[in-house]
């Protein structure tokens, strides 16, 4: 049943990116910019997460999701989910489809926030809309973890993210969604 309805859905996806890419600007596929490097030696690493926060602070989304990981990953310093969750946070709002990954992730396990299994719905569906690979089946696993009401109440949200971002597409000028004359 989930197989259907996930290749439905990146079926419709696929052929809508090239019409959703000219549109420009929308706020759910954001191509993250810059870089930051915090895979360093030990005697570079507190200038490098200087220069990535500095990065980070000035909307750098692929930063923010360094960040987010370094955070998270707890390899080169103690794991603190709660930076991490603020960074991933950030990131997901500018359209990063892996810092959504790793936020739903933390929503169904409960990692630095309470367990919200249809916050990670949303969140994973969200990230698979913007190309995270293994986020549909981690939506599919969570989904197997909910009732039926916290699914429709997952489902009427995404509707509503989505029928905003129509209109914004819509009221664009520019957009492929415009009503024809």
């Amino acid at each position: 049943m989930y197989r259907t309805g996930r290749t439905l859905l990146l079926g419709c996806l696929l052929l809508a990116f090239p019409l959703l890419t000219q549109a420009g600007g929308n706020s759910l596929l954001i191509p993250a910019t810059g870089r930051c490097v915090l895979n360093t030696v030990p005697e570079q690493l507190q200038q490098a997460l200087a220069s990535c926060q500095q990065a980070a602070n000035g909307g750098d989304a692929q930063a923010q999701y360094e960040l987010g990981e370094f955070y998270y990953t707890g390899d080169l310093a103690p794991r603190d989910f709660q930076a991490a969750l603020h960074w991933f946070e950030k990131a997901s709002l500018q359209g990063h489809a892996n810092a959504q990954l790793r936020l739903g992730t933390m929503f169904f396990r409960g990692e630095g926030v309470k367990a919200n299994n249809v916050q990670a719905y949303i969140v994973l569906k969200m990230a698979a809309v913007n190309g995270a690979e293994d986020a549909m089946d981690s939506a599919d696993l969570v989904a197997e973890q909910m009732n039926k009401d916290e699914l429709d109440i997952a489902t009427k949200v995404l509707g509503q993210i989505f029928r905003n971002y129509l209109i914004e597409l819509q009221t664009a000028g520019n957009s492929p969604f415009s009503p024809l004359p």
